[in-house]
């Protein structure tokens, strides 16, 4: 009865139980690797590859390759390949699908019951999505938390077994969104603070300001040929290239690439400091989101911290942790970045097993598997009484509109670093005499600030809520949220007078009950390499 976590990353994808000593341990895949490219290769209707293999095809076949799709899960902006439509869940459920296949020939047994992590600052809708793509893959996503919780158990389970009191900033950038996140360690309990993020900032814009410069420098020796970028097949490879000079220059101060482009070639000397140079209005940004997580945690009477942990491959880069250390006057600690989050992801799925056999009176299953994993007494104990609370990533509300001037705005029910879970009830009314029917939005804060302008937010559900006839205008409509700790969302509404409560289907995320349970089955005859 294993279980395991899963970091399903931008970039980079891993998979991890905890082993047979209690301590969490990542399994590496069928190429010999700890993490998995997040690349999937349409090679045929049948047939996709996921992985290293999919991420070199990319040069070859730029059409039939997709990457970043953590970008646009919670998004409808599916892909065309084969003349099929995949959604971000769909093209998710492949690496999943490779994670655990690997993870299965490795171990020998079956992969089923997960936790797979998110960015700290995913919304309702992207989580969900995460979730939908676990079950088409096949598993039982036991929960969805956030990557920078997931390190902290890392961090606190392999710094002192988790009993030590510390307030930590985790500084999480990623190959594709970035994070940073105020935790405490109290007694072994994790509490989030409060969080920040931008689910659009990762080691890939990084790479992006690379390929920019190296397509120019190529422009200012051949002025004659084609812009490279306007070919697939050559962007490609610069993106790779870009890839390999970002991580060459964390190791040393100078890399040289050769830009290949219609028989032509430049030969083009990065430096360190021409690379810091290009990309420094990003690195600007992730400590500016960094200042306001920590203004946000001074204002909740958080200011003393006694660790800076840096989580994600991007923290690598040596202008990242000199930045921080100049900025906060801490100094940095890498904490295993590249697989801190799928370690502590599997730490969770682990302890969150134990108690719900225990909750369930399974006590003989519950010792059996803390046995087989070589913990104390005192650990069970101790992994019982653990608490893990967390905080809202942004603020959602429904749409309202002013009866007397006629504007529509925001009514947030939730705001952002609320603790979870929250639940909170608000009464509305209807607009006209006789409305038989009420439209519900529901709401996300699209900005890094909460605002009650209409377009300042993201639409992520709405239904509709039916009304008895002959109602005068204000007719009492009861609306309540209610985010979990795993930051899904779920909305009811109730007809005031009557107290009937009425079902209001929310559908948050691109996909339905039925399309989930529909891509499951169309998609199971699909083989993944």
């Amino acid at each position: 009865m294993a279980v395991y976590g899963i970091d399903l990353g931008t970039t980079h994808s891993c998979i991890a139980r905890v082993d047979d000593v209690g301590r969490p341990a990542v399994l590496r895949n069928m190429e010999g690797t700890d993490t998995t490219p997040s690349v999937v290769y349409f090679e045929s209707a049948d047939n996709v590859v996921v992985g290293a293999p999919a991420k070199d095809t990319a040069v070859l076949f730029p059409d039939l390759v997709v990457s970043l799709i953590k970008r646009d899960m919670g998004h409808d902006v599916p892909r065309e390949l084969h003349a099929r439509d995949y959604s971000p869940e769909e093209i998710s459920a492949f690496v999943l699908r490779k994670l655990v296949a690997d993870a299965t020939a490795t171990t020998g047994e079956e992969v089923h019951d997960v936790v797979i992590t998110v960015p700290a600052y995913f919304g309702a809708a992207e989580r969900d999505a995460t979730r939908k793509a676990g079950r088409i893959a096949g598993l039982n996503v036991i929960d969805i938390i956030s990557e920078p919780i997931a390190a902290a158990i890392t961090y606190g389970v392999l710094n002192g077994g988790g009993t030590e009191d510390r307030t930590i900033l985790v500084y999480d950038l990623g190959g594709g969104t970035f994070d940073t996140t105020v935790i405490t360690l109290r007694g072994g309990d994790i509490s989030v603070v409060c969080t920040d993020g931008d689910h659009e900032l990762g080691g890939a814009d990084w790479d992006a300001r690379v390929v920019e410069y190296l397509a120019g420098r190529f422009a200012e020796e051949h002025p004659d040929v084609g812009d490279p970028l306007d070919d697939k097949h050559t962007e490609q490879q610069l993106r790779h290239d870009a890839e390999e000079a970002k991580k060459a220059l964390s190791l040393r101060t100078r890399h040289v690439v050769r830009v290949m482009h219609e028989g032509r070639v430049a030969t083009v000397e990065l430096t360190r400091e021409k690379f810091e140079e290009i990309t420094k209005d990003l690195l600007d940004r992730s400590i500016e989101i960094t200042g306001r997580t920590l203004a946000t945690a001074a204002e909740k009477g958080v200011s003393d911290y006694d660790d800076l942990v840096l989580v994600g491959g991007s923290t690598k880069m040596p202008a990242v942790r000199r930045r921080l250390a100049d900025e906060l006057a801490l100094s940095p600690r890498l904490q295993d970045p590249d697989l801190a989050v799928a370690k502590g992801a599997a730490l969770y799925a682990f302890e969150e097993t134990y108690r719900q056999l225990l909750a369930k009176g399974e006590t003989d299953k519950a010792l059996d598997l803390a046995s087989r994993a070589g913990l104390s007494e005192t650990e069970q104990e101790r992994m019982a009484a653990r608490q893990i609370t967390t905080v809202a990533s942004r603020a959602f509300g429904v749409i309202a509109l002013d009866p007397d001037t006629a504007r529509e705005h925001v009514v947030h029910l939730v705001h952002a670093n609320d603790a979870l879970p929250r639940g909170k009830t608000r009464e509305f009314g209807t607009v006209d005499e006789d409305q038989t029917i009420v439209k519900i939005i529901v709401v996300e804060q699209a900005g890094s600030t909460e605002s009650i302008e209409v377009a300042h937010n993201t639409p992520i559900a709405d239904g509709e809520l039916k009304i008895p006839p002959g109602k005068p205008a204000g007719w009492p409509i009861e609306v309540t949220f209610a985010l979990d700790t795993s930051g899904l969302l779920h909305v009811t509404a109730v007809e005031k007078e009557t107290a009937e409560e009425l079902t209001l289907e929310v559908r948050v995320g691109g996909m339905s009950e039925e399309e989930v349970h529909k891509s499951r089955t169309d998609l199971a005859h699909i083989r993944v390499d």
